[in-house]
């Protein structure tokens, strides 16, 4: 089974890194999967365009803005969505982008023109000498504490494909100085953003594989041992919420002085999320003891401190 995960990208107090904290989950069952069942196949980007829009009407006066990897530079899926959020994603180096059309006069014959001619292709850019390239450098370079230096260009263009009106977008050409990441070309579908908070807002959805990565390694997901196609279906959901509820309930844990430990087994730079579910783990354990716990009885046979000392061993190794 695919699943198609929709996340909110936010600080957190109790790390100096963005977090993806899952907010809406959909299965997206595959075309050989779709065809056993009998129904009508749904393409990754039907099932994209669909989660967007719902969480457009679920946040009406929210200016939502979507990131995606190359999997959802797809002009209809951009072209959906561009009225009620913007979308920044990957652009092919060869993708058609045109300028726009000439203005018309009362004598101008025909029907109004979409676009007007069409601009140099992304790639042939790289090798122009007369290109204009600026440095800048991005913090936070896909996880990294230092920044990077890279060289841009960008412009405004009009994004066609056969079949869809035109779709205005601001481009950012990106090369490495260093030439160790092969050049790249990134879109968004709100012109009045630069270059710099394209690429910025992009580089943080490096923090989606690490949720993904995190939630299998501490949460079970894509390991269950279920049977049934609809336990997985629930299960999954709900594990990616519970990594949202288990960060964000951390954040008053981590940050009070009643929780000083962390799992720390080498010298670490920030707390992570393994620290974050071992305070919700002692939060529930430690407190519901002490809740249950009756005042005027005698002196439990094992003491208070004892059950601490357990719980603070057990949360990390469970």
């Amino acid at each position: 089974m695919r699943w198609l995960s929709f996340m909110v990208l936010t600080p957190v107090p109790w790390t100096r890194l963005m977090k993806a904290l899952p907010v809406l989950t959909l299965l997206a069952p595959s075309e050989r999967a779709d065809l056993q069942a009998g129904r009508r196949h749904k393409v990754l980007t039907d099932w994209a365009r669909q989660g967007a829009l719902q969480l457009c009407r679920w946040l009406p006066d929210r200016r939502i803005i979507f990131v995606g990897d190359s999997s959802f530079a797809v002009h209809e899926l951009a072209h959906a969505i561009t009225r009620r959020a913007t979308l920044i994603s990957r652009l092919r180096l060869d993708a058609s982008l045109f300028a726009p059309p000439p203005a018309r006069t009362g004598n101008t014959p025909g029907r109004p023109a979409q676009k007007g001619k069409a601009l140099p292709k992304l790639k042939s850019l790289l090798s122009d000498p007369a290109t204009v390239w600026s440095r800048i450098i991005v913090s936070a370079w896909y996880g990294q504490a230092e920044g990077k230096a890279l060289d841009i260009t960008t412009g405004t263009a009009l994004w066609y494909r056969p079949g869809t009106p035109v779709l205005p977008v601001r481009w950012v050409l990106v090369r490495d100085p260093d030439n160790r990441r092969a050049p790249q070309a990134f879109f968004s579908t709100d012109v009045s953003f630069d270059a710099a908070q394209i690429i910025a807002l992009f580089v943080r959805r490096w923090q989606i594989e690490v949720t993904f990565a995190e939630t299998r390694a501490h949460l079970g997901v894509e390991t269950q041992r279920q049977w049934s196609d609809n336990a997985i279906a629930r299960t999954t959901p709900a594990l990616l919420g519970l990594y949202s509820l288990v960060t964000l309930w951390a954040g008053e844990l981590l940050n009070s002085k009643s929780t000083p430990y962390a799992a720390a087994w080498y010298q670490k730079t920030s707390l992570t999320f393994s620290d974050a579910i071992g305070a919700v783990r002692m939060a529930l354990w430690v407190g519901d003891i002490n809740q249950r716990s009756p005042s005027d009885r005698e002196i439990h046979n094992i003491p208070a401190s004892r059950l601490v000392r357990m719980a603070e061993a057990l949360c990390f190794a469970t």
